[in-house]
């Protein structure tokens, strides 16, 4: 018989009501945990309808007293994942962490880099600890990481979680697993700690470490985006006066891509002959759709 997985989702099959002992109040549902137990699900997560027999999935974690407790709450992490989580209380042993159940999650000092304040959030790796088989948090994620080398091929697509902010980009957790980076420059849009997004792969490099980019590489990436410049040529009158000479931050700026992704893009663009490239008076270009008013230098 399989054991409950603690801090995650089970699928539980409802044994009996609870009943509050004296005066026969309903206060919830017992369902089956198998090795371990009847679990109380509290009355108010019991759905209308929800029968003997039935199966339900919820979550589970420890209440107050350390006991197995269900839940239909949707947390914000699972066990052995990693989270950004805000500080809701401190007290003499540390912090408690909001992570969308009614118990706080605790995040011991020890387990902390600098010592959390209430209202900052943090990002964090969720386990259960070996000694005291609780459900807890850890700061030092770098503990977490998985040291089997990985699988991944340049241009893969895997889920991000923005790590930290650094002098060369961002740290970002790669599919809750490895830590990568994404260099400053190949960021095109605004992140922060504790996104969630997709990303690329871009180098793995000989040392083990990864780096990632916001958006695919390649020419395939360069064509998907010639299509949207030329639907901003539509948009805009049938010009744009950022062309393969314009300063890169301009380019960013506007389209969120990097200039050598514009550059592509213009060139397909120009080798269809949906547009016309001209110059400006300003020694840049002006890009025009095949067919509309050229544009007055």
């Amino acid at each position: 018989m399989n054991r409950l997985k603690l801090g995650a989702y089970n699928t539980l099959t409802v044994l009996k009501t609870a009943l509050r002992e004296g005066n026969g109040e309903v206060f919830g549902l017992y369902l089956d945990g198998g090795v371990d137990g009847e679990i109380l699900m509290p009355q108010k997560y019991v759905a209308n309808g929800i029968e003997i027999g039935d199966e339900v999935r919820v979550f589970v974690y420890l209440d107050q007293d350390e006991r197995p407790i269900a839940t239909t709450e949707t947390p914000l992490a699972e066990v052995d994942s990693f989270a950004f989580l805000k500080c809701a209380w401190v007290n003499e042993h540390g912090a408690f962490l909001s992570w969308g159940v009614m118990k706080d999650l605790f995040c011991p000092f020890r387990e902390q880099k600098q010592r959390m304040e209430v209202g900052n959030s943090y990002i964090v790796h969720v386990h259960i600890d070996e000694e005291s088989y609780r459900l807890v948090a850890s700061a030092k994620v770098e503990r977490f990481f998985d040291l089997a080398k990985p699988e991944y091929r340049p241009g893969q697509e895997v889920d991000l979680l923005v790590w930290q902010k650094t002098d060369l980009g961002f740290k970002v957790i790669i599919d809750n697993s490895y830590p990568g980076l994404i260099y400053a420059d190949q960021v095109f849009r605004p992140i922060r700690t504790g996104d969630r997004t997709k990303g690329y792969i871009s180098t793995l490099r000989p040392d083990g470490k990864i780096d990632c980019t916001l958006q695919p590489t390649g020419q395939r990436y360069a064509e998907d985006f010639a299509h949207q410049l030329l639907q901003y040529l539509k948009e805009h009158d049938g010009y744009c006066d950022l062309g393969d000479k314009s300063e890169a931050e301009d380019i960013k700026r506007r389209f969120q891509v990097s200039k050598k992704v514009y550059k592509r893009a213009i060139g397909d663009l120009y080798k269809r002959r949906l547009i016309t490239i001209e110059p400006l008076a300003t020694c840049k270009y002006c890009l025009q759709v095949v067919g509309c008013v050229k544009h007055e230098v």
